[in-house]
């Protein structure tokens, strides 16, 4: 029997969830759940339907999960769909005007230079250090499970940031770690998480949140400038040691002109940022469905003993660890970290049958897509022979973990490659267990993190 017929017979696992609200959400609850959950936004109809409508506000909403539609918004006219005035209020204080946020030729500018640091070549570069980050936390993760249950999310978060930082500086974080997590949960914790005003208040107009979060980058922006000052008055090396010296080589295709400072202190930002959260995240929700499914867990680790986990870049990419790869491709489709892909329209157009006036709102949300019942069978289950050799093809647009057309993912296979190495070593080396049986529940705000986040039960083999 196959790896993938195994899981065909293995007990389905269906993992804790809310039931979505059968009608819309009245307007007050509907903007409570934007800043505390937007998982309770969406209705029945959204994972039944593919194009639904709300007006808030006197603005239209579109919630689209209709794969035509997705391409002619984020592929074919992509250009007539920016970011709203309130993703970009609560991204710039804390990413500048990085990748994530910027558009039209500042965007294009920077995604064709950065185009080279993020090549096969350059992520095998990098993956040394996200192997001696790996094997350095397995003897930290030891000593912790030896001594009781274990604060997985935490320890994921420290993993998936020190991964970020060596691949960024080649430098251990213990010295900026801490204060650097202490910069991220601020943030999140109050002026990070949207406020209904962020959306409505035009950008350059002043909203309650612009002092709060300006006072924070004052703050954030000497701290980076400490951290890449410091490595980059060492001698510069021969060759690329890490993203920084890829990031302090690129040129503007265009000029022939490097990253002025700021830029590059932009681009920093937003890779440590947007990479070490969203890893940390992912990790956390396959590891608790790795302890709700003990005979998975226990193919996995058998998978894992049986590879060379030296080689990270490998370990995504050349089909060594498949059950763990299909793993993370599922858990990425059942708990997308960016779980919200949302644009405003500039210029009138139509998806389908709707008209789209200018200044409306469409959101596609991989959260909703990734369980639409025209495109998945049994779409609430946890079910990696999904993504195992064999399967039925996905569909082209109704899987986005790291988005689709030219604003995807520029360090995708990066995450994938950190993301199959840590869940192969850390199942590979322990029998993971919860210790509390309450279920978990996501709560999605500004990636899908868990309600509550208790410990787990860690045995070595």
């Amino acid at each position: 029997m196959n790896a993938r017929d195994a899981l065909l017979d293995a007990p389905r696992l269906v993992p804790p969830r809310r039931e979505p609200a059968a009608r819309p959400l009245r307007l007050i609850p509907y903007i409570q759940s934007l800043r505390s959950n937007a998982l309770l936004a969406w209705p029945r109809a959204a994972y039944e339907e593919p194009v639904t409508r709300r007006r808030v506000l006197g603005r239209n909403t579109f919630t689209v999960s209709d794969p035509d539609a997705i391409r002619h918004i984020l592929v074919d006219n992509q250009a007539n769909y920016l970011r709203t005035s309130g993703s970009v209020r609560i991204l710039r204080p804390i990413l500048g005007d990085g990748l994530l946020i910027s558009e039209g030729a500042a965007w294009r500018h920077q995604r064709r230079a950065l185009a080279p640091a993020f090549t096969p070549r350059a992520i095998d570069r990098l993956a040394p250090h996200i192997t001696s980050a790996v094997d350095d936390a397995m003897v930290e993760l030891e000593a912790e499970a030896a001594r009781g249950p274990v604060e997985l999310f935490a320890f994921l978060h420290r993993l998936a940031l020190e991964i970020a930082g060596r691949s960024m500086f080649s430098v251990a974080m213990e010295r900026h770690g801490p204060e650097l997590r202490r910069f991220i949960a601020a943030y999140s914790v109050r002026i990070g998480r949207p406020h209904l005003l962020d959306i409505l208040i035009p950008l350059g107009w002043p909203a309650p949140l612009d002092l709060p979060r300006a006072l924070f980058r004052r703050r954030w922006t000497p701290f980076l400038d400490t951290i890449i000052a410091a490595r980059a008055s060492e001698a510069a090396p021969r060759e690329a040691r890490d993203l920084l010296d890829l990031l302090m080589a690129v040129r503007n295709p265009d000029t022939g002109e490097a990253f002025s400072y700021g830029e590059l202190r932009d681009q920093v930002a937003t890779m440590i940022l947007a990479g070490h959260e969203t890893t940390a995240v992912a990790l956390f929700w396959a590891l608790y469905m790795l302890a709700l499914a003990p005979e998975l867990q226990e193919r996995i680790a058998e998978e894992a003993r049986g590879a060379d986990l030296a080689d990270a870049a490998g370990c995504a990419s050349d089909g060594r660890l498949p059950l763990t790869r299909a793993v993370v491709d599922e858990t990425l489709r059942l708990y997308p970290p960016a779980f919200l892909i949302v644009r405003r329209a500039v210029e009138a157009d139509r998806i389908g049958e709707q008209a789209i006036a200018p200044g409306d709102v469409v959101a596609i949300p991989p959260w909703v897509l990734h369980r639409h019942r025209r495109f998945w069978r049994d779409p609430d289950a946890f079910d990696p022979a999904r993504f195992l050799p064999g399967a039925p093809s996905v569909p082209r647009y109704a899987y986005l973990p790291f988005g689709v057309g030219p604003r995807v993912c520029i360090g995708a296979q990066f995450a994938l490659t950190e993301a199959v190495l840590a869940l192969a070593r850390i199942v590979g080396r322990f029998r993971i267990s919860p210790v509390d049986p309450r279920p978990i529940l996501p709560a999605a705000v500004v990636t899908t993190q868990p309600e509550r986040t208790p410990p787990f039960r860690l045995e070595a083999r």
